[in-house]
């Protein structure tokens, strides 16, 4: 990490009436941070802009100096305070993440606000349900990109490619109707084909032929690994179909 003698700062952003640059916002929050007295000046017009990336040879802003010396942009205040800049392109589980956590906090919030209390089984089916929603909501974002990169491995989308647009409002409706309790024969039936569909399709595609490929379940545009995050969203539709179809049986069962 850099040693600083002097705790002042020099910066350099874009304020203009149509944009306040975000980046220029967050170095000056993290020189605040570090402790630094920073001097703030406002590129408030196009040829103020211009005429310092002329004066400097810099192609963006912010800029910040300190000590005399040019650091550069925010990525290079953050190396610069021993901080580590995260690869845009880089393997991340935390949309994912994100995504379930927050399924579980609303099913165990719904179950709060039904009953008074946590009933296990049924917050547990909202879970699914809600995950499915959620998981469908992020296809939704960007149907296109979700099919191109659903192409790479589904077998029926290679088959017949309008399967690729047809699979997250299938997902939506499944979830919305596990949700409501309605038309279980429908939820039912559309999670047993397209989680099973699924779940052989991503199955064959890693651990048989190998291939490494980025996972849709998320949206088009993420960056999961397709592998464990894929095969159980489609196992759990699956399981879940799997439970609403013997669950009245079960309950049947129970009261004799």
């Amino acid at each position: 990490m850099a040693t600083h003698s002097a705790k002042r700062a020099e910066l350099h952003r874009m304020v203009t009436a149509e944009h306040t640059c975000p980046y220029g916002l967050k170095a000056f929050d993290l020189l605040k941070r570090e402790g630094y007295e920073v001097d703030d000046h406002k590129l408030t017009t196009r040829e103020e802009i211009d005429a310092f990336k002329a004066t400097h040879d810099v192609k963006t802003t912010p800029q910040t100096f300190i000590g005399g010396k040019r650091i550069g942009g925010y990525d290079d205040l953050v190396t610069f305070f021993g901080g580590e800049v995260k690869d845009k392109d880089a393997v991340t589980y935390t949309p994912v993440i994100a995504l379930f956590a927050m399924s579980a906090l609303m099913a165990l919030a719904t179950s709060w606000a039904a009953f008074g209390t946590i009933v296990p089984v049924q917050t547990a089916e909202w879970f699914i349900a809600i995950a499915m929603c959620l998981l469908a909501l992020q296809k939704l974002k960007d149907v296109e990109g979700f099919a191109t990169m659903f192409l790479n491995y589904d077998l029926l989308a290679q088959r017949w490619v309008r399967y690729a647009y047809i699979y997250p409002f299938a997902e939506a409706l499944a979830g919305i109707l596990m949700i409501s309790g309605a038309l279980m024969w429908l939820s039912i039936s559309v999670a047993l084909f397209i989680g099973g569909v699924g779940a052989i399709s991503v199955f064959k595609a890693v651990y048989i032929d190998k291939r490494e490929l980025k996972c849709a379940c998320v949206g088009g545009d993420s960056n999961v690994p397709l592998g464990f995050v894929s095969l159980t969203e489609n196992l759990m539709m699956v399981a879940m179909a799997l439970w609403m179809l013997f669950k009245p049986m079960a309950a049947g069962q129970m009261l004799m």
